[in-house]
């Protein structure tokens, strides 16, 4: 059974304004040594990471027992963590310290001194980089879905964008962000990468922002379209369905099945698709790319993925957990919902933040 780990980034905030806030180093100085929150690029973002497991249950404690961990370190300096792709109110980001980020910060100027988003980032486990480029090659038709199911910032630099998750679109500011081609072989996709770095536009491999990509650290891939969620039920939700599309085009690899011919132009249309509508509008449904109703499309995921989520021992839980996000909406409708209540931004982010630890 493929293994899967999740890594959530979280945001940092003042417990009484929302105001973004640059103490991750604090926050970490202050939380225990075996815990699973790390540093991030920037210095307002804390990230939480899962250890591989086969089931679902583990990553789902887990990440609840760290969204906990990371509250009760930043409380010991006056800080929360919210789980909010972007920050409703304006914020000046800052830059962690280091060689690297100084390089982005100059090479990426404004982009880089903008960006302030936070993703969920889902590993799943393959045999082998030839196996890993045959499921990125045959997955991309559905990582839009993924961003759609997880949309949760409509708010950007104080205002509404009528988007449900804006994120993707600051995150697409990134030379390498974004869908791809397939790409046909292992071979081939290192070779793609080494010429993308060859230009000097980037630093190093870790710098290729792929909407799925090999993982530089694990024999994995690395998923890392969708937003961060505001549930941590919606964080499980994401992760068995892309270990299912995983395991659904590794069998289709090993069976010779060829990828659908979908061209980066419908994949970028479909994940803008995904981004302005989250589940309140339509989506463009993959492999057919005509729109179709956001639930039509949402189910149409484990639908494809077959049986194996139930091999895996959890499609239930993924059907469950799927009727319940489209019954309640996703974090983008939760924060409108209470801006609309109150008028007020720093209300949105405290219910976040109260979200995040429950």
């Amino acid at each position: 059974m493929r293994t899967v780990g999740v890594e959530e980034e979280l945001l940092l905030v003042d417990e009484a304004t929302g105001e973004p806030r640059a103490v991750s180093g604090a926050v970490l100085a202050a939380a225990p040594d075996d815990c699973g929150l790390e540093q991030e690029l920037r210095l307002q973002q804390l990230e939480i990471a899962t250890r591989p497991e086969s089931g679902m249950r583990e990553p789902a404690a887990e990440i609840r027992r760290w969204r906990a961990e990371a509250g009760r370190s930043a409380a010991k300096v006056g800080a929360v963590p919210a789980a909010l792709a972007t920050s409703p109110v304006p914020v000046d980001p800052s830059l962690s310290s280091g060689e690297r980020y100084a390089w982005m910060r100059e090479e990426f100027a404004l982009t880089a001194e903008e960006q302030l988003t936070c993703g969920c980032h889902i590993h799943v486990a393959v045999e082998s980089d030839d196996e890993a480029v045959a499921v990125l090659d045959r997955i991309r038709p559905w990582l839009s879905v993924l961003l759609a199911l997880s949309g949760n910032p409509p708010f950007w630099q104080g205002r509404d964008t009528g988007y449900a998750g804006y994120r993707s679109r600051v995150w697409g500011r990134r030379p390498s962000a974004g869908p791809t081609e397939a790409f046909g072989s292992a071979e081939r996709y290192h070779e793609q990468v080494k010429a993308l770095i060859g230009t000097g536009a980037l630093l190093d491999e870790g710098m290729i922002y792929f909407d799925a990509r090999l993982s530089r650290n694990y024999p994995a891939v690395e998923i890392r379209v969708a937003d961060v969620c505001l549930e941590a039920e919606d964080t499980v939700l994401l992760a068995a369905p892309a270990r299912g599309l995983v395991e659904t085009a590794a069998r289709e690899w090993r069976a010779g099945r060829p990828p659908a011919e979908s061209g980066v132009g419908l994949l970028r249309l479909a994940s803008w698709r995904a981004g302005r509508s989250g589940l309140d509008g339509p989506l463009v449904q993959p492999l057919l790319w005509t729109p179709a109703p956001a639930e039509t499309v949402a189910r149409s995921l484990p639908e494809h993925t077959g049986e194996t989520p139930a091999e895996a021992g959890d499609l239930a839980d993924t059907e469950q957990r799927l009727a319940a996000l489209l019954e309640r909406g996703s974090g983008a409708g939760r924060q409108r919902e209470v801006f609309e209540k109150t008028g007020e931004l720093a209300a949105v982010i405290k219910d976040c933040a109260e979200r995040t630890a429950a």
